[in-house]
């Protein structure tokens, strides 16, 4: 029994990932998938369109076999920390053999090297990215130039990768994460393969394209936004699920959904309060404060607005205010605990045909596989069923069934 993972999102599932998911299957000729998926709020620091079941319902019925969830710890984190979460649990479920993500390069020749290089940080390169943070840059675009130089250097007299340059390879988003993965993959001394299939169709930044149909999961939320069908870009059941969602008034959510929380949270706190949340760093405190009373209007779009720059990019800013909404303090997400990794194998679905890849699973984890959170009373769950809780809290009219649905609901089956 072979198995393939895949590390999603989903915001919402499209035809573009429709097409990973077939690809994963093929080049990796596996008879199961474990999908790894964020819960209510994403990488980017943004929440989800819809909720983590709805999402978890969407991959199923796409023909995904069991789906876990990232702990939002993790789910929120920049690429280091996101891939250290999602490529530990596919580790840990014990029965994963092949890894496969979407990347521009569309093949491993230029990254798997680069990955075994950077898995071990040197202090040179601990350096350089200091020296450039220090000059205004943001981390990413510190880490990727740093980096680049140094495996330039380390290249010097040898034969180039495939794929150009590594600051050519790394300015590109799903090199980057792919890179992470692979990193990842390399300090937990993984036996799962890697594989990736070229990128297809729109980037991440790309609009929509008349007689496409694939588009990013951004231009879709986007076109959510304006009161659009997304018809053209989604599976079917991905379209339907939606629909449902919104007729009873669970999204398509976005940050707006959110303002009252935040505007409360930064009306009554002061700087030293702000100062113990998570990324919270460099007077980012004094800065929003200051800020506050200057928006005409709050809203979430303004005051990302008002307070962005070089170095505080919208998205280390979008995950501030997520680690504000959720009450991250800077202990509890500290690298340290991080790099344990995650403390338990979160289940949030699966199909008949996964059942036996569960009771396999339960036997091979090297962590507690877990289908009823209240029976696990782990500190990275109690944070994500938090987030469910405050996400629901944003719908139009948010129920008790809404709230406590961790609690109340057992896995999505199909």
């Amino acid at each position: 029994m072979t198995t393939v993972g895949i590390i999603a999102e989903y915001n919402p599932l499209h035809n573009g990932h429709v097409h990973h998911y077939r690809e994963a299957k093929k080049i990796s000729g596996a008879e199961h998938t474990v999908v790894v998926m964020s819960g209510p709020f994403t990488q980017r620091g943004e929440p989800a369109a819809v909720s983590k079941q709805a999402r978890t319902e969407m991959a199923l019925h796409m023909g995904a076999d069991l789906v876990i969830e990232l702990p939002v710890a993790y789910a929120v984190q920049p690429a280091e920390w996101f891939a250290h979460g999602a490529v530990a649990l596919l580790e840990a479920t014990g029965v994963v053999d092949s890894l496969c993500f979407g990347s521009e390069a569309g093949t491993l020749g230029s990254l798997v090297p680069l990955a075994a290089y950077l898995a071990d940080e040197s202090s040179e390169l601990q350096g350089e990215i200091r020296r450039r943070m220090a000059l205004g840059e943001s981390f990413p675009a510190a880490y990727s130039a740093a980096a680049a130089v140094a495996w330039e250097g380390f290249l010097l007299g040898e034969e180039k990768p495939d794929g150009g340059s590594a600051a050519e390879l790394l300015r590109q988003p799903n090199n980057s994460l792919g890179l992470h993965y692979l990193i990842a993959l390399q300090r937990l001394k993984s036996k799962i393969t890697p594989l990736t299939v070229p990128r297809t169709g729109a980037g991440f930044h790309d609009p929509l394209q008349p007689g496409s149909s694939i588009a990013s999961a951004t231009a879709i939320r986007r076109l959510l936004g304006e009161g659009g069908s997304p018809a053209p870009y989604m599976p079917e059941y991905s379209l339907s699920i939606l629909e449902r969602e919104r007729a009873a008034g669970r999204g398509p959510l976005d940050w707006e959904s959110f303002r009252a929380p935040l505007r409360h949270l930064l009306s009554t706190r002061t700087a030293d309060e702000l100062r113990a949340f998570h990324d919270m760093n460099e007077g980012l405190e004094n800065r929003l404060l200051r800020v506050m009373p200057e928006l005409e209007q709050f809203t979430i779009e303004s005051l990302l607005q008002s307070v962005k720059s070089k170095r505080y990019t919208r998205t280390r800013l979008q995950r501030l205010l997520l680690h504000l909404l959720l009450g991250h303090s800077k202990e509890e997400l500290a690298s340290s605990a991080l790099a344990e990794g995650p403390g338990y194998i979160r289940v949030l679905g699966f199909r008949e045909s996964g059942r036996p890849l569960l009771k396999k699973m339960k036997q091979s984890a090297s962590l507690p596989v877990v289908l009823r959170p209240a029976l696990c009373p782990h500190p990275q769950l109690t944070r994500d069923i938090q987030a469910a809780a405050a996400y629901a809290g944003a719908f139009q009219h948010p129920l008790r069934a809404d709230l406590y649905r961790d609690y109340l609901e057992p896995p999505v089956r199909v």
